[in-house]
C-alpha cells in the first residue's frame, strides 16, 4: 500500500475496460450494444468496484454504446453515481490521448475511473505502471479482457503530473456475472 506523503493522498486511476458487447450486422462500431455476457459483467464490474472500495469521484467514459452502457449498469450498484463525463475523445483513443484526457482531470478528484477500450486501456495501463505486482502487470499484458479493472496509484499534487512510468499498479480484476 502507498502511504501518504506530503503530495497527499495517493491519487487512484481506476481503468474499466467496456462489457462483452455484438456485432449486429448493419451496426456501426460505436454504436455496438452489449451482449448477454456483457449485461451481466458490467453489474458485477460495478458490485466489485464498490466492494473494493474503488467508487470514483469522477468517471470519464467513452461515448460508445458499449462503454456507456458498462457505465450505467455498473453505476447503478451505487447508491449515489459519481459525475460522469462523456469523453468522445476517449473512443479508439491511443495512450497519449488517453492520458491527454486523465490529466484534463480536477485537482480535487483523488479516483478516477476511465470507462473505455482496448487496446488503448492495455497500453495506458502498461505505460504507466512503473512498479507493481508482477502477477498484475503479467496479467495485463497476457489478456486485459472484457470488464477487466486495472487499479493504479500514484502520488502527484495535480493530474496533470501523471506521466509514463510513475504509477504502482496494485491490482487487477475481471468480474464475471452469474449466468
Amino acid at each position: 500500500m502507498i502511504e501518504r506523503t506530503a503530495a497527499g493522498p495517493p491519487r487512484r486511476l481506476v481503468v474499466l475496460r467496456h462489457a462483452k458487447s455484438v456485432w449486429p450486422e448493419g451496426i456501426a462500431d460505436h454504436e455496438r450494444p452489449l451482449g448477454p455476457r456483457g449485461h451481466r459483467d458490467a453489474p458485477e464490474a460495478g458490485r466489485v468496484l464498490a466492494a473494493c472500495d474503488l467508487l470514483p469521484d469522477l468517471t470519464l467514459c467513452s461515448t460508445a454504446v458499449r462503454a456507456r452502457h458498462t457505465w450505467d449498469l455498473a453505476s447503478a450498484q451505487w447508491g449515489t453515481p459519481p459525475p460522469v463525463r462523456l469523453a468522445p475523445e476517449l473512443y479508439g483513443a491511443d495512450v497519449p490521448q488517453l492520458l491527454a484526457a486523465v490529466r484534463e482531470t480536477p485537482p480535487e478528484v483523488v479516483t478516477l475511473l476511465l470507462v473505455g477500450h482496448n487496446p488503448g486501456l492495455e497500453e495506458l495501463v502498461l505505460t504507466l505502471a512503473g512498479d507493481g505486482l508482477d502477477d498484475a502487470q503479467a496479467q495485463v499484458r497476457m489478456k486485459f479482457p472484457t470488464s477487466a479493472i486495472a487499479v493504479l496509484a500514484w502520488h502527484g499534487t495535480s493530474w496533470r503530473a501523471l506521466e509514463p512510468g510513475t504509477a504502482l499498479l496494485t491490482s487487477v480484476m475481471v468480474p464475471r456475472g452469474r449466468k
